[in-house]
């Protein structure tokens, strides 16, 4: 327990130097950068909100990744949304979303990632977002959905980041995604940079696309498109035969210090999954520093270990929060370990389901 504490107390530091690595970065921006020196005293406001509750006897993590949707305007290879849900689940109605969210501030969370499926597939997504400015909402998306009505909200409402994924260069991502797809991505990606929103891209790193990715050439047309945030992660496997493409042991060496040399070159944020959750004392997975919440409620660990014991739809989000199931992965010091690369719970995921009620654990399976 002690270790998870000292966890969240590097976790609640790390997000601070983020933002003020953000106000550094979006200094030219004067509104962005007043956004974000704002956030840094809200994320102070919150770790003691978060604090009071721990004394009363609850866990609650600063950060929630919340996937609001599994239906998306595209269909691409290995999709992990609908390896783990289908979209004919059941969603959260609007209202619940923006419940959640209302409760989540009460309870001091201060950054959400918002994922899908494609989070734009719900139109009252930037509604909802856009009032609560006090947090922070990292979007998850394929951009494609991105036109000039919402151009003009990001524009406006700082606190929504948005994060345009793409799997390399045009080839790479037209192959997995659908002939055009990176130029029809490029272009909303410089319109957002002609409108000064503040946006970043989210990079999934397998053992084939490496060396296009990380290549100097290709940050540097990212960054002339408009980037600001880079988010490396790392390719985890799902599928049986993938396992060719989880990256090499030197690869990984390679990339602690490609990340640290592009740090210090380039005016953008630069954050590797799971390399840096080392530096927060291990995987922040169940609570230790965030939970997962799918689109129809289901309270998960994270987005790569789909089991859980209880539903937001059916009770309060800090009801939910006290999950036994959470609990008990808590208590297990391995499974904070990264060990060689991807998601220790998915490695992991029979001792993980085992956690589970035996009940809940025959439901899943069927």
């Amino acid at each position: 327990m002690r270790k998870n504490n000292k966890g969240r107390n590097i976790l609640n530091k790390s997000l601070r130097v983020f933002f003020k690595d953000a106000f550094r970065i979006a200094v030219r921006n004067p509104f962005q950068a007043f956004y974000f020196f704002r956030t840094i005293l809200w994320l102070g406001k919150a770790t003691r909100i978060r604090s009071k509750w721990k004394k009363k006897g609850f866990i609650v993590p600063p950060i929630i990744i919340f996937s609001v949707t599994n239906k998306c305007n595209l269909k691409c290879k290995g999709c992990y949304a609908l390896s783990f849900h289908p979209s004919s689940e059941e969603e959260l109605s609007d209202e619940k979303l923006r419940a959640i969210i209302r409760e989540a501030k009460y309870l001091g969370i201060s950054f959400f990632v918002i994922a899908g499926g494609e989070p734009f597939m719900r139109p009252a997504m930037l509604e909802i977002m856009k009032d609560f400015p006090e947090i922070i909402f990292l979007v998850f998306t394929n951009g494609l959905l991105i036109d000039d009505e919402s151009v003009k909200t990001l524009k406006k409402n700082k606190n929504i980041i948005p994060l345009v994924s793409l799997e390399g260069n045009e080839t790479d991502t037209d192959s997995r995604r659908g002939t055009g797809t990176f130029e029809n991505t490029r272009k909303r990606m410089v319109m957002m940079k002609d409108n000064n929103v503040f946006f970043g891209n989210s990079l999934t790193l397998t053992s084939q696309n490496f060396d296009t990715i990380m290549e100097e050439i290709y940050i540097k047309k990212l960054i002339e498109y408009g980037c600001k945030f880079f988010l490396f992660l790392e390719y985890t496997p799902i599928e049986e035969g993938t396992e060719s493409m989880v990256l090499s042991y030197d690869q990984r060496i390679r990339m602690g210090k490609l990340l640290t040399s592009y740090r210090e070159k380039y005016p953008a944020l630069f954050i590797g999954v799971p390399w840096d959750e080392q530096d927060v004392g291990g995987c922040l997975s169940a609570g230790r520093g965030f939970v997962h919440i799918s689109a129809s409620g289901d309270l998960e660990p994270c987005p790569f270990a789909p089991f859980s014991d209880t539903n937001v739809r059916n009770s309060s989000l800090k009801e939910a929060l006290q999950s036994d199931f959470m609990k008990r992965i808590r208590q297990i010091p391995e499974l904070a370990v990264e060990n060689g690369g991807g998601c220790v719970l998915w490695k992991e995921r029979e001792l993980v389901q085992s956690l589970l009620k035996k009940p809940m654990v025959e439901k899943m399976n069927n």
